[in-house]
């Protein structure tokens, strides 16, 4: 497993990656989920701005499975959001999330006081997975994410 920033090479394949898995739980076509995002096939240079960071993981074929990126949340001074986190199903339970989220939050620590991120509620795997790495459930929308189609909300001291 490689964990590395992401490349122009990646665009396409991690916006797979994420209508994939948006298929899976019923978030596909939809306008208020990141299917829509007009961002989402060119991350290389969306996450080249400061305080933005967003990065892949390697197979040991060196195929792209999963990503995940940090940027700041629209309208909140000090919070970043935890942004695109998708990760194919055969490698969920293989340790690649665990290192890409650490990965993630360590950025996070060095700009920002909190992190925050927002799912679909049934995503019960992810909900379990974000808990366990200290984000806490929460009923409140903060900032301006555009996707209300994403709802459920967790934050995160870091």
């Amino acid at each position: 497993m490689l964990i590395r920033p992401i490349e122009k090479k990646d665009n396409l394949i991690v916006a797979s990656i994420i209508r994939e898995c948006l298929i899976e739980y019923g978030g596909d076509h939809r306008e208020d989920t990141a299917w829509a995002d007009p961002y989402l096939e060119r991350f290389s240079e969306v996450y080249t701005l400061p305080n933005n960071a967003y990065w892949v993981a390697e197979n040991d074929k060196g195929e792209v499975v999963a990503g995940v990126g940090i940027g700041p949340l629209e309208g909140v001074d000090g919070i970043c959001e935890l942004q695109k986190m998708y990760c194919l199903k055969p490698y969920r339970g293989t340790g690649i999330a665990n290192a890409l989220i650490t990965t993630a939050l360590n950025f996070a620590k060095l700009h920002y006081e909190k992190c925050y991120l927002e799912t679909m509620d049934n995503m019960d795997r992810a909900k379990h997975f974000y808990e366990k790495h200290g984000f806490v459930h929460t009923c409140e929308t903060i900032g301006n994410t555009g996707h209300c189609g994403c709802n459920f909300h967790y934050i995160r001291t870091l």
